[in-house]
Formats: C-alpha cells, sequence, structure tokens
C-alpha cells in the first residue's frame, strides 16, 4: 500500500511547496513596499510647491529687481519698504476682512441652499445644477459679470430704483462697498462646490435619528440644530477651510472686477504682490509672496485641528 506524503508548508525551496500566505501578502499590508506609488506625488509635490517656496523665500530678502544687475542679501529691508510705503499691513488687514466676509458669505448661503435642496428629486436635480453652473464659469468672466450687474446703471440698480426712485450707486467704485462687492462675487463663484457638500452631509445623516426625535416632540428647529448641524462637523471643516484659505489667495476676482481700486480699497495681497513684480522689484514682490504662504500656513492648521476637534467632541 503506498503513502501520498503532502508537501511540507514550509514558505520556502522549490515552487511546488505553499508557501506561507501571511508571507506572500506582506507587500500589500500597509507596512509593505508603500514609497513606488507615492514616489510621482512626492516628485511633483518637491519640484512644483516645496522647491519653489524655498527659493522663493531666498529671493523674499534680496534686492532682487530689473534696476540691478546684482542680487544681493539685504535681510528685512523689501518688509521695511513695504512697511513704509503703507503697503504690507495694509494689505494684510484688507486680505483678512475680505476672505472673512466671502467664507461666511459662502458657507451661509450654501447651507441655506443645501437644506432646500436636500431632497433628491427631479426638481433639486435642476436647481443643483443652476447654482453649480458658476463654478464652471472662469472667475475673470464672473468678475466681468457682476462687474456689469452692479454698475451704476446696471439691473440691480434699476431694479432697486423700483422701489427706491432715482436709486444709483457704483458697486465696486465705493470705497464704502466695493470690498463686499468683490467678496459677493467670490462667494457667488464658488458657492455651488460647498453646496454639494452640505448636500451630501446632510444625506449622510441616519434617518432613525431624525425619525427618532421626530417621535420624541423635537421641533425642525431642534433638529436641525441639536442633530443635524453637529453631523455636519466635517461638511462645515472642509467647506469653511476650503473657502477661508481659497479667499486668503484671491487675484483674479478682485483683479477682474476693481484692480484693488478704488484707491487700495480692494487691494489684497496678491494684487500689491502683482504691482510689484510688474514695477520690476522682485524681492518685494517676494517677500509679499512669502506673507501669503505663511499667513495661509498658520491659518490652515490652527484651524483644521480646531474644527477636527470639535468634530470628534460631537461624535
Amino acid at each position: 500500500m503506498s503513502v501520498i506524503q503532502r508537501p511540507q508548508k514550509t514558505g520556502q525551496g522549490d515552487t511546488g511547496k505553499v508557501k506561507n500566505p501571511s508571507q506572500r501578502s506582506r507587500r500589500f499590508q500597509p507596512g509593505g513596499m508603500w514609497w513606488p506609488f507615492a514616489l510621482p506625488a512626492i516628485v511633483f509635490v518637491g519640484l512644483f510647491f516645496v522647491l519653489p517656496f524655498l527659493l522663493n523665500f531666498r529671493l523674499a530678502f534680496t534686492n532682487w529687481s530689473t534696476y540691478s544687475s546684482k542680487i544681493d542679501w539685504n535681510g528685512l529691508y523689501n518688509f521695511e519698504i513695504l512697511q513704509r510705503q503703507g503697503i504690507l499691513l495694509e494689505a494684510i488687514s484688507i486680505t483678512v476682512a475680505y476672505a472673512i466676509v466671502a467664507m461666511m458669505v459662502q458657507n451661509v448661503v450654501s447651507l441655506l441652499l443645501a437644506l432646500a435642496l436636500e431632497q433628491t428629486n427631479f426638481i433639486n436635480s435642476v436647481f443643483r445644477s443652476i447654482f453649480f453652473i458658476p463654478v464652471l464659469i472662469s472667475s475673470v468672466a464672473a468678475g466681468f459679470i457682476w462687474y456689469a450687474m452692479l454698475s451704476p446703471n446696471g439691473p440691480i440698480n434699476q431694479i432697486i430704483a423700483i422701489f427706491v426712485p432715482g436709486f444709483s450707486h457704483a458697486w465696486f467704485g465705493d470705497a464704502r462697498t466695493a470690498l463686499l462687492a468683490v467678496a459677493f462675487t467670490d462667494a457667488w463663484k464658488w458657492s455651488g462646490i460647498a453646496t454639494l457638500v452640505y448636500i451630501a452631509g446632510l444625506n449622510a445623516i441616519p434617518k432613525e435619528l431624525l425619525e427618532a426625535a421626530t417621535i420624541d416632540g423635537a421641533s425642525v428647529w431642534q433638529r436641525l440644530t441639536s442633530i443635524r448641524l453637529p453631523l455636519l462637523a466635517p461638511a462645515f471643516t472642509f467647506t469653511i477651510v476650503t473657502t477661508l484659505l481659497g479667499a486668503i489667495s484671491a487675484y483674479d476676482i478682485p483683479a477682474a472686477t476693481t484692480r484693488g481700486g478704488p484707491g487700495t480699497a480692494t487691494r489684497v495681497l496678491n494684487l500689491a504682490m502683482q504691482q510689484q513684480w510688474t514695477g520690476g522689484y522682485f524681492g518685494t514682490g517676494s517677500a509679499l509672496s512669502l506673507v501669503i504662504t505663511l499667513i495661509v500656513i498658520f491659518t490652515a492648521v490652527p484651524l483644521v485641528t480646531y474644527l477636527r476637534r470639535r468634530e470628534v467632541s460631537m461624535q
């Protein structure tokens, strides 16, 4: 009687032997070889983000300009020049005010639209598409559209004149309203993305929670403030951070509407930087670019940390 022997499962030796499954799948585990997949992203980030930032960091402390053939180190002199010219602090304050207004308008309007269009049906789908159209329009085109809409003879003033006879106002030409008008244009341009994010967050809330709260006698307002808004914390984190940082880095809409005017009422940091570069003062332009980068970094890190902690505490 012959005896059939099974091959030993040693995971080593010739190919006829069965390998250890844990060894065979080790390379696909989290501790396996991940770097070949991440290498292209690391290279692109290094070339297009880290390297330009390091080069700009160095040039921000030089006297680089078209009026000199040498590039010499001058320390903090570029920032001193910008401050003496009244550019640095003024541009920072205008940029911060612009970013806060644009962020608040965009998130409030987007949340209201999301609550109105939460249910998935044909009518709501049509309106979702309509409200997303501004996102597909270029920022320069959006600026030109609202520049015409808010001109003294534009349709907005004509509608207001129906109720207030003789009303005419240059929304972009008055220093008291120019910044608000530009921030509103920015919010109109990008509110479609935040609306979709809020709709997705509202639809992800378990229906059982809302049904249980309704059975317990909770009103619509109580369900909104006690259940829906707290569970929208991840959506708030994304939209608040992206809208605020996007407005801090704004250039195209202010350039298309006011070009920093009237006077310097809407001269955000990117416009001030562009003016330095077009004037041939590359050192001071690099200094303003460095200021923008630092503001973005020192705004994003604490804000994301705070909002993420609130997500955890609300869960």
